[in-house]
């Protein structure tokens, strides 16, 4: 272990104690009570084991990818200035997961005054309970361990928080139990704020809060006094303050203060995924995919790609409210609605393989328009028309990555001289392959996905039918009214051959391939 500071955890496993200590007067005589831990606030316990993490290497908050170059360095500098800090960022951004994961860096246990309504330190103890329980019991003070779990406080900021919630109220009930003048400090029922004393407070979406609220928090952080019905207390407690919030509340629901913001010492950006590659990594990490069952489940990469092109789409989209943003759960949504799709394909047709197709996409409607707030351009259009032309978009785009440079021209010609498919949804893999193969060059092409002719019927299909679909999007072919794939849009009759127009611009089929 390198370093001059131990952590709770070291201390722990190396003074090899069959027991913890149960009085103070064990306590002042164990390896708790040593200089370095003496009294040592929250923000240095903290900072001295986020020190060691540092230098032991490894991932500090583990399950929070793409921030490892961004949003990472800069909490571990908030946490090793002693700050208390805010992070602002869109719905969706992991923001409350990694403050969450913070508990890591606090002790394995701690002491604390047995009977203290918050948690006092015995070598520093806050409340009038805590320092007369010191002076009339001494060493034989009973202590007691709080484990790191329960060392976190969250609350969610609503406009009907209260002061009382947040701080404390006083309680008659107590006063005339205990027979004392109702201003009696004892007689404080706390509030989330003084329970959480010792540990991490955490608000989310922090310009909800009240203004009263918010000044009631940084005046008992910043001077350690607050004022219950009248009556002044000091508590100057011992905590890490964090915040969340999204940008754009600060003046569409709320502001946060100017005397709170001041106080906060680091306010830190969060994002969406940079790259295509790392928005798949987070939504196959967080998804559930590997369900288990009668098929076996596999979704292909590029079906993977698609469905996070979609996302990065609808974060630039002009019909889409981007001060809402578009949050990583819609990719994960999705992912786990094609699957599902898939699964019941599977099941209905009595396959052993469940790979996800373009259609499925379509079937998972319900996983992008629950997740979409549009713009008025949006509303006109409709949510399920803008999700249609997100798909189309994102199908293109990763069709000119995965396909490019592929001569896909005996393909289109097959359509172009009157060729007609149409894919059903519950036809079997093997129903499938037998009306792709009389397409010329098709699945040849399927190489190009890394689907091999030793694969699977389902895996096959599925990467036949993105082709077609990646053709459609690029507007090579076309559909007609039964949603069948047909010659392309831009190929119209000659004069000579009037017989051939359908009178709706289009190809009438000739050799009609479909079937039920």
């Amino acid at each position: 272990m390198k370093g001059s500071t131990l952590s709770l955890d070291f201390l722990i496993m190396n003074s090899k104690l069959t027991t913890l200590p149960k009085t103070y007067g064990e306590l002042k005589s164990s390896e708790w009570a040593a200089p370095e831990r003496l009294g040592r606030s929250v923000k240095d316990e903290i900072r001295a084991n986020l020190l060691i993490r540092l230098r032991e290497g490894g991932d500090l908050f583990p399950g929070v990818m793409g921030y490892e170059d961004t949003v990472v360095p800069q909490v571990v500098n908030a946490l090793l200035s002693r700050h208390n800090f805010i992070l602002l960022g869109l719905r969706g951004q992991a923001k409350t997961r990694l403050i969450r994961m913070l508990t890591s860096l606090l002790d394995e246990q701690v002491p604390f005054i047995s009977g203290s309504e918050i948690r006092d330190n015995p070598f520093r103890p806050l409340t009038k309970f805590g320092k007369r329980t010191v002076e009339e019991k001494g060493d034989a003070m009973a202590i007691e361990w709080l484990d790191r779990r329960h060392r976190y406080v969250e609350k969610l900021a609503t406009p009907d928080v209260t002061i009382a919630d947040m701080i404390g109220d006083i309680d008659p009930i107590k006063a005339a139990k205990r027979g004392v003048d109702i201003a009696d400090e004892e007689n404080i029922h706390y509030g989330l704020l003084p329970r959480a004393n010792r540990g991490i407070f955490a608000v989310n979406e922090l310009p909800d809060l009240a203004g009263k609220i918010q000044v009631g928090l940084f005046n008992i952080l910043q001077e350690g006094d607050v004022q219950i019905k009248g009556y002044p207390v000091r508590l100057e407690l011992d905590l890490l303050l964090v915040f969340t919030a999204n940008p754009e509340d600060y003046t569409a629901r709320g502001k946060i203060i100017t005397p709170l913001k001041d106080r906060i010492g680091s306010e830190i950006r969060t994002h969406y995924p940079l790259t295509l590659d790392r928005g798949v990594e987070i939504t196959t990490a967080e998804s559930w995919v590997a369900r288990g069952g009668a098929a076996k489940v596999e979704v292909p990469m590029y079906m993977r790609e698609v469905v996070e092109q979609v996302a990065f789409l609808a974060r630039d989209d002009k019909r889409i409210d981007q001060r809402s943003g578009v949050s990583q759960r819609l990719p994960i949504s999705v992912l786990e609605s094609i699957v599902s799709n898939a699964e019941r394909r599977a099941a209905m047709v009595g396959e052993v393989d469940a790979v996800p197709r373009v259609l499925d996409l379509y079937a998972a409607l319900p996983s992008i328009t629950g997740k979409l707030e549009l713009e008025y351009e949006g509303e006109l259009k409709g949510g399920d028309n803008v999700a249609r032309d997100l798909i189309r978009q994102a199908v293109a785009l990763v069709y000119s990555r995965l396909m490019d440079g592929t001569n896909m021209k005996q393909v289109v010609n097959w359509f172009d001289q009157g060729g007609s498919l149409q894919l059903p949804e519950l036809a079997t893999a093997s129903e499938l392959i037998a009306e792709l193969n009389p397409i010329s060059d098709l699945m040849e092409k399927t190489a190009k996905l890394g689907i091999g002719v030793h694969e699977t019927d389902a895996k096959r299909a599925a990467a036949a039918e993105f082709i077609l679909e990646g053709l459609y999007a690029h507007r090579r072919i076309s559909r007609n009214e039964e949603q069948a794939f047909v010659g392309g849009e831009r190929k119209r009759a000659q004069p000579s051959e009037p017989d051939e127009e359908d009178g709706r611009g289009g190809r009438r089929d000739r050799r009609k391939q479909s079937f039920q």
